[in-house]
């Protein structure tokens, strides 16, 4: 039995970013949003609906009454991006949240999603990172403004539900890559970042190519797609409240579920496997003055393959296809990529 279903009215935030665009993909697949069935799936660009303003999205609840909202908007960026700009990443992240949160719940929603991040855990922590890490220790410094807005997300989703029954719940997903992705030199984040190097430098015969830090920090790696699916069967399948619903240590109900793969690779085997599908024969050299960020994040995903969800795509299949996309849409230095 479906926690939802084919009639609702389904309003994506963010669905023009990288996941925004994989949960629409996995709705529109699994059929919902069609006319016929009564369903509706409604996306807003940033022009037509500001999510930083406040009086904007109330009124724009009011009027469009969506029945479930699923929160995947957020002001997103790679290392050097979030050094550059803590404020913003805080400041910006927290209107979003809060504007879309509160509205969903003050309109009557039925069911909100909220995507968090695994970056919300502590740099020292457990591995593989369980979902009770979360506040156990001191943030990684270079990203700990989006992280602590994302914090605030969750606590949010998580008090509203407590305290007023609003159907909320969260899913806390590992890197992603694949589709949609950001490969500006300025935001992108690793993935992304060694996918243009390589392929720029295979295309202009450059012998080394750069990369940031030491290349020993460990790192899980989702692909997009996977985490549209696996935003569809907690929407569908997930209720909190259920008493077979996974349960925190100490036996109390818990909001938010890890989605990852369970694997972790090495920064400097990642840029390897990457360089060698573009046939990138010259040297690495890494830039050890560079920060690395967290030494090693893999998350445990047992809670949400006990919900009967676990991810599908390996990831060499992943790099294969995500390199291929990408240099089948590169063009005299300029993308076109969906």
């Amino acid at each position: 039995m479906n926690l939802i279903n084919k009639s609702e009215k389904i309003f994506v935030a963010g669905h023009n970013g990288m996941a925004g665009k994989a949960i629409c993909r996995a709705l529109i697949k699994k059929g919902y949003g069609q006319k016929e069935l009564n369903g509706e799936l409604i996306t807003e660009t940033r022009k037509s609906l500001n999510l930083l303003d406040q009086l904007e999205v109330s009124s724009w609840f009011e009027q469009k009454k969506p029945t479930i909202v699923i929160l995947a908007a957020a002001k997103v960026g790679g290392i050097g991006a979030n050094n550059n700009y803590p404020a913003d990443f805080l400041l910006e992240n927290i209107k979003i949240q809060t504007n879309v949160i509160e509205s969903a719940f003050k309109t009557g929603v039925k069911r909100l999603l909220f995507l968090g991040s695994s970056c919300i855990y502590p740099k020292f922590c457990n591995q593989p990172i369980s979902e009770e890490e979360l506040l156990s220790g001191t943030l990684e410094p270079t990203n700990d403004s989006y992280a602590i807005a994302k914090i605030a997300g969750i606590k949010l989703c998580e008090g509203l539900r407590e305290q007023y029954g609003f159907d909320t719940i969260t899913l806390m997903p590992t890197n992603l890559y694949g589709p949609g992705d950001n490969y500006s030199f300025n935001s992108s984040h690793v993935f992304a970042a060694l996918i243009r190097r390589f392929y720029e430098a295979k295309i202009k015969n450059e012998k080394t190519v750069n990369c940031w830090g030491t290349g020993s920090p460990m790192r899980e790696f989702l692909h997009v797609d996977d985490l549209g699916e696996a935003v569809l069967f907690a929407l569908e399948k997930w209720d909190p409240d259920h008493f077979n619903s996974p349960k925190k240590e100490n036996g109390d109900k818990l909001y938010y579920l890890n989605v990852g793969t369970g694997k972790d690779i090495s920064i400097k085997d990642l840029a390897e496997s990457i360089s060698s599908k573009f046939g990138f024969n010259g040297e690495i050299y890494w830039e050890k003055n560079k920060p690395d960020g967290t030494p090693r994040k893999l998350l445990n995903v047992e809670k949400m393959k006990k919900i009967g969800w676990e991810s599908k795509i390996e990831l060499e299949d992943g790099i294969k296809k995500t390199c291929k996309i990408f240099s089948d849409n590169y063009t005299n230095g300029s993308l076109k990529l969906d």
